[in-house]
């Protein structure tokens, strides 16, 4: 199962990591707003990669699986400022924002967003409390979400059409959805979530698609792609293991050589 961010609980994260490089999954359940103050990060949303450097404010569409890759500069730590916006406050707001829905907005699930000149500002109001580790108050934290919703609307008022639309997951293409995902460690009731159906309803469709059972598939799919990587890329075993949607090398050392006649490492 990926982490997860809980969408009714209002967060402001502060990461600083250690001089090595960092990685990691998670499902995104709510939208957030992400400022990189040293280092570079590399997200992957299925079969997509972006980069994103030190200085960038990012912000990232909720209800998505992403693998990550945080990247300290040379002989420092990789630092940023995320700021998880949680449901109740958006629905506090989103009658001072009506959604244009005249307008079709196409968006990608990370991307980059225009500068505000108050942001910087914010960020070092917020940086005296994180960096020191300080305890802010819920209501401080509700406050300063609020306070960075209104900055970057302000600069980007396209944002007003995702950040209000409060709809859950529509019912998508099932098949498509779960080729570009199967390399997430994501739980079958999350990939239920994802693509709009209930859990009884995904294994339904699941096994007339597929004509197997999801695990069955998942297992199967994620031992091939290990396969490849390792013949093909020359890849480690010790890395390919977290890339194709294992969570322990155990598990996929014994799944491996029981699919392939041999250990990962031998290929």
């Amino acid at each position: 199962m990926s982490a997860t961010t809980n969408p009714k609980i209002p967060q402001i994260v502060y990461s600083a990591t250690s001089k090595r490089a960092t990685e990691g999954e998670i499902l995104i359940k709510q939208h957030v707003f992400d400022y990189i103050i040293s280092g570079t990060s590399e997200v992957y949303f299925g079969g997509k990669s972006y980069s994103f450097q030190a200085g960038d404010f990012r912000f990232a569409v909720r209800n998505r699986l992403s693998k990550f890759i945080k990247l300290p500069p040379d002989g420092g730590e990789y630092k940023s400022v995320s700021i998880c916006l949680d449901t109740a406050t958006l629905f506090e707001m989103k009658n001072d924002f009506p959604a244009d829905k005249t307008v079709l907005h196409q968006h990608e699930n990370v991307f980059l967003l225009k500068p505000n000149k108050h942001f910087n500002n914010y960020i070092d109001s917020l940086l005296p409390y994180l960096e020191n580790k300080n305890t802010i108050s819920e209501s401080l934290i509700k406050i300063k979400i609020k306070e960075a919703i209104l900055i970057f609307l302000e600069a980007n008022p396209q944002l007003k059409n995702i950040l209000f639309d409060f709809s859950e997951p529509g019912k998508i293409d099932l098949e498509a959805y779960m080729n570009e995902h199967y390399q997430y460690n994501g739980s079958l009731e999350e990939f239920a979530y994802l693509t709009g159906r209930s859990l009884s309803t995904f294994k339904r469709d699941f096994e007339k698609i597929f004509s197997t059972t999801p695990n069955k598939w998942l297992l199967k799919k994620r031992l091939e792609e290990a396969y490849y990587l390792l013949e093909k890329k020359k890849m480690r075993a010790t890395d390919v293991y977290v890339d194709v949607g294992f969570k322990d090398y155990s598990h996929f050392s014994i799944s491996f050589k029981k699919r392939f006649g041999v250990a990962p490492s031998l290929i």
